[in-house]
């Protein structure tokens, strides 16, 4: 609900130069907390964490109209990271508990599409909110969904058998607290992936005044709609072909959506680019997410998607910051901050063409060496 509109409200308080910041500052925090909430997942709880996360969301909201300065705002923007930081990582880690090895991509599918209906809806309600009765009144009702969040985790039951009380502790973070090295190629991959989605979330509601798109929040709902049709089939096509070939495939797609977008000139062209991407951001996500759950220890989930999490905030936040940097608030710059997206997004692709070549090289050493 909130992105469309924090562009223009942080302009309105002479901020304009500071825009890169209203996402690269939440994913600094977001990924800052991820070790904590990965070790506190894994030893309190999955529920415990969502809700840190959940009543960070609901309190931020009421906190918003009360910033009257650039770094206020900014410094709330770090504050609300903390949700982020700690609910999708007790989310993933829930999930991954009930269900089945052989649906886990179909599993991640079924979650990214509930998500995703959260996201194609928050920005258009925001965005409409806004303009009939203006930005203060788009905050407050973004707490009252975040409470309704934090109502239905009181009613979840824990997953995680033999949880421990909190303790002070607990927030001693080492090492191997940070990652996990099991998850490190699915991390890798979502690095690079998720580059250009910080540069879609910080320059799309200025490209979307430049095309004279009415709602900023339109081309973040065509996005994941498109994103909803794609999720669960690619999901159980990842359970079935495995991870890997349907990453690459929708790595190019991304790869291409990017491109198409950095020479969108009309409303029409605009909407098609959020559509391709949606698609090949929803065959994405999922098949990454389940691959990380494959590859991870599962007496340390909540670390493992601790750490896919903190490779996804800062490729967010790198590339949220850096598309500020070049972008300027300069209209023609934004062909090559989406060039830079897709050039980006395709290191995931060799990196993990890579990978699998190096994989099978190792497979057939190992089978080699079972024969002799």
């Amino acid at each position: 609900m909130l992105i469309p509109e924090l562009p223009a409200y942080l302009a309105s308080m002479g901020g304009e130069k500071y825009i890169g910041y209203i996402i690269s500052l939440f994913t600094v925090t977001a990924g800052l907390s991820r070790p904590f909430s990965g070790k506190l997942a894994d030893t309190i709880g999955r529920v415990p964490v969502m809700l840190v996360g959940a009543f960070v969301c609901v309190i931020c909201g009421f906190l918003y109209p009360l910033t009257n300065s650039v770094l206020a705002l900014l410094a709330l923007r770090l504050m609300h990271g903390f949700s982020t930081g700690f609910k999708p990582t007790g989310t993933a880690a829930y999930v991954a508990d009930i269900v089945p090895d052989d649906r886990r991509g179909e599993a991640m599918g079924v979650l990214g599409f509930f998500s995703s209906i959260g996201i194609a809806l928050g920005p258009l309600i925001g965005s409409m909110i806004t303009q009939r009765w203006g930005i203060d009144v788009m905050f407050f009702t973004s707490s009252a969904f975040a409470f309704l969040s934090v109502f239905i985790l009181f009613h979840m039951k824990e997953t995680l058998p033999g949880k421990h009380r909190f303790r002070p502790g607990m927030l001693r973070i080492h090492v191997y607290d940070i990652y996990t090295h099991r998850v490190l190629p699915a991390a890798i991959v979502m690095l690079f992936t998720v580059y250009g989605f910080g540069v879609v979330l910080t320059i799309t509601p200025d490209l979307s005044d430049h095309l004279e798109v009415s709602n900023k929040g339109i081309f973040f709902s065509y996005f994941t709609l498109a994103s909803l049709f794609v999720r669960i089939f690619m999901g159980k096509m990842s359970d079935k072909f495995g991870r890997e070939p349907v990453i690459l495939i929708n790595i190019v797609g991304t790869t291409c959506a990017f491109i198409f977008i950095a020479f969108a000139d009309t409303e029409l062209k605009f909407i098609l680019g959020a559509l391709m991407l949606g698609t090949s951001v929803g065959g994405l996500t999922p098949a990454v997410f389940a691959w990380a759950i494959d590859l991870s220890d599962k007496n340390l989930l909540g670390r493992s998607m601790a750490t896919l999490y903190i490779a996804l905030e800062i490729g967010i936040g790198v590339g949220a910051w850096l598309t500020g940097y070049i972008y300027q608030g300069h209209i023609e710059n934004v062909k090559y901050v989406f060039g830079l997206a897709a050039m980006v997004t395709m290191i995931a692709f060799f990196y993990l063409i890579i990978h699998m070549i190096n994989g099978k090289r190792i497979n057939l050493n190992e089978l080699a060496e079972r024969k002799i």
